[in-house]
Formats: structure tokens, C-alpha cells, sequence
């Protein structure tokens, strides 16, 4: 098998194997190292925005994320207390992809590393990075299976796409003295359901923020962020329940509207948890030489749902950027590189991040946003101004500069 690469990707979800594709399918030799078996679920509130259909067609998965994904997402609501605020959600002047859809992750990984090997990328997986030695240019990266394989990779780039939250072996992790604010993100499905398909509901309560979505299998997704300190409340509520099921009581007495969706419904699977979340732009931090996307680059508060959207077109902008220096035939440094795409980077996404903050810390503090319902209920079109400021129908600006050198 061969062990030399232009670029090792670590981590082969949406972002990595975003990258994978687009590198793969310009002639670049790609690895993509994942830890994980596929199809697995992960802690995501599963929508995909219509700006991000461009890139699925680039990446040739149009045609079968249209077949999997639920209904396009018409309306947008806002559920606080015993109160639910529906309004339209923007969409993008394209007649074919106006709105956007949910698809599980279980389906869109699996989709997405299937097309990245069809496109001649080598999958290592279950693997996991152990190390990772040397500089832009001329890196060495140690793997190992779960069976105690060992090899060494060697490539000119090294793409870090490994969720934020999952500390790594091979960096310097800083570690983060716990704080009551601290956020943990949980998520569980559920069958027979009665929430519209076409809507996509907000929760706001006190503590948390959190949303809902139907896929294209007719299964209904709850997902929500939770602080430290409400998590220790819902135990201390709700005593004879595991703390994802706590959570999921006390949404339901939080937000009557996750009562009416859930009534009747049952739950699919096991509740999901991970945490503590770190919301925060880590791009051009890093002590190594990595080229980071996804939530490797930056996590936003996913009250928004723009996390998928964000962590693949932040693969796309890197990678245009990459595949077009080389097709020129222009040599370049990381430190080129990384300001290039950090400005990209930051065009794109930086206020997604600011508008996601903002509304998290609103929709965290019921106080603040009752004092807003009188507005939301005269006027609902400030919710879709909301969605429209949040990036829904803000299509990916490509550097012109990189535009002309391709």
C-alpha cells in the first residue's frame, strides 16, 4: 500500500472528506485517516444549507442528497415557553435549491468517504493519528489500527478535520478549567413524531438553546446545547434519570412545543452527549504547520445550523486555494497559505460566528427573550431577517485572486 501522499487528512467528516474529494478529484494522492467506523451517528442538528448545493454538485453527491434528505425547510419558528412563533425562512433565488434540507450524518459521512474513494482517495479507517512529525512540506504521520498496526505516512500537507471537542494525541491539547457555562451538546431521534417537515423549530429555555429537524427517513431529530451548571439542575429536577434523559425532561417542560412534537413519539436509539463545546475560532492559532477546517478551525454555536455548511465550505475554500497554486505551478509557503485562507476564512464565516454567538446568549436567557416576544409576534419577519443574517442565503465568496490564477 503506498505510504507517500500530497496531503493526509485526519478525520473523515464532512470537512475532511470534503477535502478529500476536491484534492482526489484534481489528481492530488490523498489519505484519509479516521478513527471511527462508518456509518456512525454523531451530536448534529443535521441541516444542510441551499447555499451548500453548489458544493455538493462540485463534489458529485447533488443527485443523492436530494434522494436522502428530508423536506426543503420552508419555515423557521421560535419555541420559548409556552410559546411558538413560526415564520417564513429566506430563500436562495435558485428555482433547484431554494431551501435547505436535513440528512442524517449517518448518511451524509457515509456519503461523502464513499465518494471520496470512488474519487481515488485511500480510506484508513478504523485508524488513528498518533503522531505526527516534521514540517509543511516533508511531514511524517504515525498511525495505528485497533489492531496495533503501525505505519508511517508521509505527505506535504497535512489537513486537520477531527472534531473540536475530542482531544488529540497528536497536538498539545490546553487544557480548561470547568466553568458553570460550559456547554454540552446532546442529541437523540426519534419515530412517529409531530413536528411539520418542513419546519424548523428554535428552542430557547433557560440554560440551553437547542432545535429540531425531520430527516429524509421521517425521523425526528431533537438536539440541543445545555450549560454545566442547568445540566446539574435537571439531574437535581429529575433524580431518577440518566442526565441525556433529564435533559430531555426538562425540554419538555421548558418548551411546550417539544412536548407537542415528541407526543407520542419514541426514541430510536440511545441519547448521544458530548462536551464541553468550545466555541471560538482556533484558525491561525496553532503552534504546527496543520491546514485546518471544519470544527477544527472554528466552532460557531450551532444555534444557527450552519455548522455542516461552514466546516465543508471551509474544506472548499482551502482546497480551490491549494489545487489552483499547484496547477500554476506556483510554489508556495505555509505562512502564504495560511494568511491567504485565514482572510478567506474569515470573510466568509466571521460574523456567521458573532450573529451565532449573539443569538445563543439570547435564546439562553428567557428573561431577555420574553422581553422580545411582543416584537416576534407583531412582526415574525424579524425571525426570517435572523435566518437571512445568520448566512442561510449567503452564497461562498471564492478568493477573485485565486479565481484568476485557475
Amino acid at each position: 500500500m503506498n505510504c507517500t501522499y500530497d496531503a493526509v487528512i485526519i478525520g473523515a467528516g464532512p470537512a475532511g472528506s470534503t477535502a478529500a474529494i476536491l484534492l482526489a478529484q484534481a489528481g492530488w494522492s490523498v489519505a484519509i485517516v479516521e478513527k471511527q467506523p462508518f456509518p456512525r451517528r454523531k451530536v448534529c442538528g443535521e441541516c444542510i444549507a441551499a447555499t451548500n448545493m453548489p458544493l455538493m454538485e462540485k463534489l458529485g453527491v447533488a443527485d443523492d442528497f436530494e434522494r436522502l434528505a428530508g423536506k426543503p425547510l420552508r419555515r423557521v419558528a421560535l419555541m420559548l415557553g409556552e410559546r411558538t412563533i413560526v415564520s417564513d425562512l429566506p430563500a436562495l433565488p435558485d428555482t433547484k435549491y431554494a431551501w435547505g434540507r436535513a440528512l442524517s450524518r449517518e448518511h451524509l459521512d457515509l456519503l461523502l468517504l464513499q465518494k471520496a474513494a470512488t474519487a481515488g482517495a485511500d480510506i484508513l479507517q478504523p485508524w488513528t493519528v498518533k503522531a505526527v512529525r516534521g514540517s509543511f512540506g516533508d511531514f511524517q504521520c504515525g498511525i495505528a489500527s485497533k489492531s496495533k498496526a503501525v505505519r508511517t505516512l508521509k505527505a506535504s500537507y497535512i489537513i486537520a478535520a477531527q472534531g473540536s471537542w475530542e482531544a488529540q494525541t497528536f497536538v498539545k491539547n490546553e487544557k480548561t478549567p470547568q466553568a458553570p457555562s460550559d456547554l454540552f451538546a446532546f442529541k437523540a431521534n426519534f419515530l412517529g413524531g409531530g413536528l411539520q417537515p418542513n419546519l424548523l423549530p428554535v428552542l430557547a429555555f433557560a440554560g440551553g438553546y437547542g432545535g429540531m429537524v425531520v430527516d429524509g427517513d421521517n425521523v425526528l431529530t431533537l438536539a440541543c446545547c445545555i450549560r454545566r451548571d442547568t445540566l446539574k439542575t435537571c439531574r437535581t429536577q429529575f433524580p431518577r434519570h440518566t442526565a441525556a434523559e433529564s435533559v430531555e425532561a426538562y425540554l419538555r417542560a421548558s418548551c411546550s412545543g417539544v412536548e407537542k412534537a415528541l407526543g407520542g413519539a419514541r426514541r430510536r436509539d440511545s441519547w448521544l452527549s458530548v462536551g464541553p463545546l468550545r466555541p471560538g475560532i482556533r484558525l491561525g492559532k496553532a503552534q504546527h504547520e496543520f491546514l485546518l477546517v471544519g470544527n477544527a478551525a472554528a466552532e460557531a454555536h450551532p444555534i444557527i445550523g450552519e455548522g455542516i455548511s461552514m466546516a465543508m465550505q471551509s474544506s472548499w475554500l482551502l482546497c480551490e486555494r491549494l489545487i489552483a497554486y499547484r496547477n500554476a505551478g506556483v510554489s508556495t509557503t505555509f505562512s502564504v497559505i495560511q494568511e491567504e485562507y485565514v482572510r478567506a476564512w474569515r470573510s466568509n464565516f466571521v460574523n456567521r460566528l458573532r450573529l451565532a454567538a449573539l443569538f445563543a446568549h439570547v435564546a439562553m436567557r428567557p428573561r431577555l427573550g420574553g422581553a422580545l416576544l411582543p416584537l416576534l409576534q407583531r412582526w415574525p419577519e424579524v425571525i426570517t431577517q435572523g435566518a437571512y443574517m445568520s448566512g442561510k442565503v449567503r452564497p461562498l465568496r471564492l478568493d477573485q485572486q485565486i479565481e484568476e490564477l485557475s
